[in-house]
């Protein structure tokens, strides 16, 4: 069986201060069967973020001149992975905020052919440093995810998730300021199954978040409407592509 190939890819404006740790704590060898590769988006950065990236190892740095949001960031992230050949794209916030570490419990459903798309679920895990009103919003958005799909979500706003080949070529994230919850709804209502992973959190230490509030509820709100109204075809998935040999053997004993 060939290798799966696992390209993280990290979405990145101005996190000079903590990408390169980032990079660094990604796993690259838990498991022969597993190639890892990282790639940064340089969402128009005006630091020394690509140059972090690049001394910290990263394999392939796309940079932007100008800032186009995270939603374009994470949309080109995604066709990149595609393009470079990835059997899985992992994605990771670049402020330190999410566990590299745990990339390979968000890749083991994937492997073991239990779903096609993963998110590291803070509130299933720990958090710690989360303000209220963030913990609020996080709470009201991912219970209108919930409402809206029929199944029970956790975190619907988490910057860490897995995708498998299919689900990165199927994503279609209709706008650029933000991607959280029209990619999940777009992805689940393709017929993508969904799996949350309890992970570990901790705000950030260095640099500031570049989302606000009002900009957020007037942009995201509108968008989760039209990506409802919206109509998509099932996707017809291969549940067996990236199950891993060990995974196989384990299923038939």
């Amino acid at each position: 069986m060939k290798k799966q190939r696992v390209i993280v890819f990290l979405p990145a404006h101005n996190e000079e201060e903590a990408i390169g740790e980032v990079i660094r704590r990604i796993p690259r060898h838990f498991h022969p069967d597993v190639e890892v590769s990282v790639l940064v988006i340089d969402d128009g950065s005006t630091d020394r973020t690509a140059e972090a990236a690049q001394e910290a190892g990263a394999d392939y740095i796309c940079r932007w001149l100008e800032n186009r949001g995270l939603g374009a960031a994470v949309r080109r992230g995604l066709e990149e992975c595609v393009r470079l050949g990835a059997d899985i794209g992992v994605m990771i916030d670049a402020d330190n905020e999410y566990p590299p570490e745990q990339i390979p419990d968000l890749l083991a459903p994937i492997f073991a052919g239990e779903a096609d798309y993963t998110i590291g679920s803070r509130f299933l895990g720990t958090i710690r440093g989360m303000k209220w009103h963030r913990r609020l919003g996080n709470y009201l958005f991912t219970w209108l995810q919930s409402l809206l799909l029929g199944q029970r979500l956790y975190d619907g706003q988490s910057g860490m998730r897995a995708f498998s080949r299919q689900a990165m070529e199927e994503a279609e994230i209709i706008h650029d300021y933000n991607y959280a919850q029209v990619l999940t709804l777009n992805l689940v209502r393709k017929g993508f199954r969904l799996k949350e992973v309890p992970i570990r959190y901790q705000v950030r230490t260095t640099g500031r978040s570049f989302i606000k509030f009002t900009a957020y509820m007037t942009a995201v709100i509108p968008a989760i409407w039209k990506e409802m109204r919206r109509p998509v075809k099932k996707a017809v998935i291969d549940r067996e592509a990236h199950v891993l040999s060990s995974e196989r053997t384990r299923h038939c004993s």
